[in-house]
This record gives structure tokens, sequence and C-alpha cells, in this order.
């Protein structure tokens, strides 16, 4: 019994190094699908999305490796201005934009429950208007964590897992509901209703975003 509730325990919260182990996991199924990435970004865009992905997820995988002391805030905020800093059009800023609204969102935590993987992804939205008026059916990222967020706030449950697999599969509705939009913003813009039948690359790799820190989470 006195196992069964540790695991329990265990299960139910994200400690420091978990979450950076979590990181690691997810920038290497990133970079897994960079390719991917540049493949649906050429229908309608430079193609270069992926190239630009696997920067990032570099990035993530470098400052992640080396987190060993700070907070999940700091550690986070940090990152953000990292990934700002990487070279490839708008990716760079909105990846950070929404890092650094991560931290914003787990201040003052120590270790992260379902509640605060919520107010996470939440104030990571939050900090996305800041610099984006996409919302859901513009086919940007944005359709992608907007959903991430909602089907998050759907779960009840406690653990944090729970809360991550809710992200992930409402990330995943978002990138397919893309599919049924014409592109608003960026070069595809131009295309119109040809865009139509062909998912967002940016909503691509916010869905691979949230699947790797769900199973991240699992490891």
């Amino acid at each position: 019994m006195a196992g069964s509730k540790m695991t329990e325990v265990i299960n139910m919260e994200i400690s420091r190094e978990k979450f950076r182990q979590m990181l690691i996991y997810t920038s290497e199924l990133l970079k897994k699908n960079t390719d991917l990435l540049s493949e649906i970004d050429s229908k309608f865009g430079d193609g270069d999305h992926g190239v630009t992905v696997h920067r990032i997820a570099e990035c993530i995988h470098k400052a992640s490796e080396a987190w060993r002391d700070g907070n999940f805030e700091d550690f986070l905020e940090d990152l953000g201005i990292q990934i700002m800093n990487v070279n490839g059009g708008s990716a760079g800023p909105l990846w950070g934009t929404l890092f650094q609204g991560f931290g914003m969102g787990v201040k003052n935590r120590d270790i992260l429950d379902g509640e605060s993987v919520k107010h996470m992804i939440h104030t990571g939205i939050t900090e996305m208007t800041t610099i984006t008026k996409a919302h859901v059916g513009d086919k940007t990222m944005m359709d992608a964590l907007i959903f991430a967020g909602e089907y998050a706030d759907k779960v009840q449950e406690p653990e944090a897992e729970k809360v991550l697999a809710a992200a992930f599969h409402g990330a995943e509705a978002g990138m397919n509901a893309t599919e049924n939009y014409v592109a608003k913003y960026g070069r595809a813009k131009s295309y119109g209703e040809k865009t139509l039948g062909c998912p967002d690359a940016g909503a691509v790799g916010m869905m691979f975003l949230f699947k790797g820190l769900y199973e991240g989470c699992l490891q």
C-alpha cells in the first residue's frame, strides 16, 4: 500500500529534474520531425520552418542539459530569451515569448502539479497575445496552443500528466483543424483558399511540443 501511495504522489507532481528530462525528450522529438515541418512549410511558405525549429530544439536541449540550479521561473524565462535570439523569421520570437510566458506561470513553484501546469499553459497563451493577434481559425500555431489550454482546463484530476495528456490532445485537435482554415498570416496568406487541406506548420510544431512534454512526463 505504501508503495502505491508513493507512486501516486510521484505521478501527481513534476520535480525540477523531471521537467528537465521532459524538455530534453521534447527537444529530441522536435529534431526528429524537422524535415516534416519544412515539408509542410514548403507548400505555402519559405520551407525553412523545420530548420528554425531544429535550432530552437537545440537551444532547449543545451539549456536543459546545463540546468542544475535555479527555479522553474528563472530557467524558463532565460530559455525564452535564448530562443528569441534564434535566427529564422518569426518562430524564434514566438516560441521564445511562449517559454517566457510559461516561466511567469510557474512563479514561486518548486514542483508542478496539474493546476500549475494549467496556469503555465495559460500564461504562455496570454503572453503570446502581446505579440500576435492570431486566434483560432487564423491557421497559425495559436490554433494548437489555444486548443491545448482549453482541453487542459477540462481535466478535473490533480495529476500533472493528465493535464499534459489533455493539452497534447488539444494541440493535436487544433493542428488538425487548421486543415479546414484559410491562412490569414504570413506568406501563406497570399495563397488564399489554396491553403485549405494542409495543416499549418506552426500548429504542427506546437503539437510536437506538447506531445514531447506529455510523453517525456511518462518516461
